[in-house]
């Protein structure tokens, strides 16, 4: 791809738009950024791009620049439908993601992991089985580091396992993963997008460009997953802990049991330090992915046995008075909540936060069969009192600390009390970090 002296908008100046906009100047590009924010608003991220010569634009966004534009590479955050990419598409403009302009020069083979959760534990374990075999492995995409900057830095890679949002995969046109996995589908972000449709639509552009010669691994257990698998390019790899496989990896009688082309290995679970059904289901796509890309059986189950939980997922804080206590902090969708509810019984559930929009309505027979307790909390717990709160004892609370104080006072010796919240959190805390900061402070303070 020649960007030499092309004029290149990078809209959005978040960790991903400063990464792009400081690649494509060292390529020799004329390059504008254009944020929202102010000067001092964006302080830290200009700061990263002083001494470079990039036009900035603030405080606005001038249409006049979108259509003047060679190139234009959007951030994650802004919505397609943003009146000056929508002007600068009807005119021909090519627009792309950060990730399509790191494919166009990246060499290594790439891993993309995407679903709605557990993406991060995935690409986390997967990127740690590679580094185990001895790969030189760059880790990022949506966590930690853009993938723009495999193609920045001069360091020898011989493997990019790579986190993708659905955001990310709005402006693709030949992005193609060696090995794609789809790990779940489940309503969320319909703040940001029409339907439930478009999501899932979203989610499946990561698959657009592959070929037979290409991966995609897929949830043989998620309806909505293996639907639409069934129309994938790619070849077919599932993975389940309720069917056994003749092609695929599967969980039966605590073992996990990899199949491909006649061949056989089979790892026993039992010394698997994370728990929890739905990481099964994340380390057999993590293994599924290494495997299919070269790793050694035994490396992987070496990394695996030793992988411990991420943090705020389901994540153990302390026992007081006879009763666990549990950290979910990262469980902002329905789906997410109904993985972490099937790992435990007995419970009392503190949930709620800034509403996302979708349907409570799965969690239904787990809260009837498992949640003892109901806590809610945020500018969701009106609406999830209306649609949950008549299946088992409900309480409001008006703050965090509030909510742990009564989980306290109601639950028994021998049950867990989980903070598995089903919605976002920017109603009350800075972001989920913080809110599972404040649960794991006032947990401690019991």
């Amino acid at each position: 791809m020649d960007i030499h002296n092309k004029n290149i908008l990078v809209v959005g100046l978040a960790k991903t738009g400063v990464a792009c906009a400081r690649f494509l100047a060292l390529k020799g590009a004329r390059v504008t950024v254009t944020d929202m924010r102010s000067e001092t608003a964006l302080a830290e991220q200009l700061a990263e791009l002083a001494g470079y010569d990039i036009v900035r634009e603030l405080e606005r966004h001038d249409e006049a620049t979108f259509l003047a534009s060679d190139l234009i590479v959007v951030s994650p955050g802004v919505p397609m439908e943003m009146p000056q990419l929508v002007a600068a598409q009807r005119t021909g403009v090519e627009i792309i993601s950060e990730i399509e302009l790191a494919w166009r020069f990246i060499n290594a083979p790439l891993a993309a992991i995407t679903g709605t959760n557990g993406k991060t534990t995935t690409t986390t374990i997967l990127g740690a089985i590679f580094k185990h075999n001895g790969y030189h492995t760059f880790v990022g995409g949506n966590i930690g580091n853009p993938l723009i900057e495999v193609a920045e830095s001069h360091k020898i890679v011989d493997q990019v396992v790579a986190e993708i949002s659905s955001f990310q995969l709005e402006w693709i046109n030949s992005f193609r993963p060696t090995v794609a996995a789809l790990l779940n589908l489940s309503e969320d972000h319909l703040d940001r997008y029409p339907n439930y449709k478009a999501y899932i639509n979203a989610k499946l552009r990561i698959f657009e460009n592959q070929t037979e010669e290409d991966f995609a691994v897929v949830n043989r257990d998620d309806p909505l997953v293996w639907q639409h698998a069934q129309a994938l390019k790619a070849s077919l790899f599932p993975f389940s802990r309720k069917v056994e496989l003749e092609e695929g990896i599967f969980y039966r009688d605590g073992v996990i049991t990899y199949r491909h082309d006649g061949h056989e290995e089979c790892f026993p679970t039992a010394a698997i330090r994370l728990q929890g059904v739905h990481n099964l289901e994340n380390i057999m796509a993590a293994a599924a992915c290494a495997l299919l890309l070269g790793c050694r059986p035994d490396e992987t189950f070496e990394t695996i046995l030793c992988f411990e939980s991420l943090h705020h997922r389901m994540e153990f804080v302390r026992e007081v008075n006879g009763v666990c206590y549990y950290e979910d902090s990262k469980a902002t969708n329905v789906g997410s909540v109904e993985k972490a509810l099937e790992s435990f019984t007995n419970i009392t559930l503190i949930a709620g936060g800034k509403d996302k929009g979708g349907s409570y309505a799965p969690l239904v027979p787990l809260i009837k069969e498992r949640v003892r307790h109901l806590i809610l909390i945020g500018e969701a717990a009106e609406r999830m009192e209306q649609e949950l709160g008549k299946l088992t004892d409900t309480h409001r609370a008006t703050t965090l600390e509030d909510a742990v104080r009564i989980s306290s006072e109601i639950t028994t010796s021998g049950d867990t009390v989980l903070m598995s919240p089903a919605c976002s959190s920017f109603d009350m805390f800075r972001d989920y970090e913080e809110r599972a900061q404040r649960f794991i402070t006032a947990v401690k303070a019991l």
